[in-house]
């Protein structure tokens, strides 16, 4: 079985959402969810559910937050026994509030913790690393810990910018990633081309893979996703599915396009695993659709 190590964040979610007009200044009733997030966490969980040894390289708080998350690894089978745990810190979360039709109101993030997964914690586990088949990080750890293990990893190494604030972070060390992931801002930031029409979009894809990385997975959001090597490019649809929910649908994608890799399958079949793994994720109200599996991924796609 191949062995996926995730290296990247991962957060208690908190969401409120009131049950009519919100009164600032005051207590509104509503209603209150908790659940498990971060890209990389979500990304674990899904290569997990695809049948893939995973192990996720994080940093807890010693608090309650942590065994929560903990406990979830061990029920999906994540080896979580690389993470830091520190003392007196918070363990990542996200707090946000939504007016009374689900729209984002108010948000916070507490995710300071991330300082402390550093080039030296990341050279302590770097043997561990090179073990395996691929490593996955996501852009919530520092710049300098991206670049350390860019540096230092042997393994192919796929990144997820997470968001145009984090994705810079990546700059650097584009040339030694194996495949990236971006959306169209993200794609933009990394190669500096402003995409207006389909000319600059294949100018921001060759920009990219002028860095030496090898794959690149661009989504186009409703219209898709552009996927591309040396030497060939294809561009999908969307699959038709009934949605739900979109959040965690990126994270499913990269799952599904690392568990292409070490499968071996093709870029255009790759491309139609990681579209075909976020529509089954956005047929869930959850950010990871417990229905996601190897069976059903080659299904949807159609491998």
């Amino acid at each position: 079985m191949a062995l996926v190590t995730v290296v990247g964040g991962v957060n208690i979610d908190i969401g409120g959402r009131p049950s009519n007009a919100a009164t600032l200044g005051d207590s509104n009733p509503g209603v209150v969810t908790t659940s498990l997030g971060g890209v990389g966490r979500n990304i674990a969980h899904n290569l997990a559910l695809l049948g893939l040894n995973v192990r996720l390289l994080s940093v807890f708080g010693n608090d309650d937050h942590a065994e929560r998350i903990r406990r979830s690894c061990q029920e999906l089978g994540i080896d979580a026994s690389l993470s830091l745990t520190v003392d007196g810190e918070r363990t990542s979360t996200y707090l946000f509030i939504t007016d009374v039709d689900g729209d984002m109101a108010l948000a916070v993030n507490d995710m300071e913790i991330y300082r402390h997964l550093t080039p030296a914690a990341l050279e302590s586990r770097m043997d561990e690393l090179n073990r395996s088949d691929a490593v996955v990080v996501d852009a919530n750890i520092p710049q300098e810990s991206i670049e350390y293990l860019a540096q230092h990893c042997t393994a192919p190494l796929f990144s997820d910018p997470v968001s145009v604030a984090k994705g810079g972070r990546l700059k650097t060390s584009l040339c030694k990633l194996h495949t990236l992931k971006p959306n169209r801002m993200e794609a933009e930031l990394l190669s500096g081309v402003s995409i207006t029409d389909e000319e600059s979009l294949q100018k921001a894809v060759d920009a990219l893979l002028s860095t030496g990385m090898q794959y690149i997975f661009l989504s186009l959001g409703r219209d898709g996703v552009l996927a591309a090597k040396a030497g060939e490019r294809v561009k999908l649809p969307v699959f038709p599915t009934s949605i739900c929910n979109t959040t965690g649908a990126g994270d499913a994608f990269m799952s599904a396009v690392v568990w292409s890799y070490v499968n071996q399958l093709s870029l255009t079949d790759a491309a139609k695993a990681g579209l075909a793994a976020a529509s089954i994720a956005m047929e869930s109200s959850q950010a990871n659709n417990p229905a996601l599996c190897e069976a059903a991924l080659r299904q949807r796609a159609g491998l």
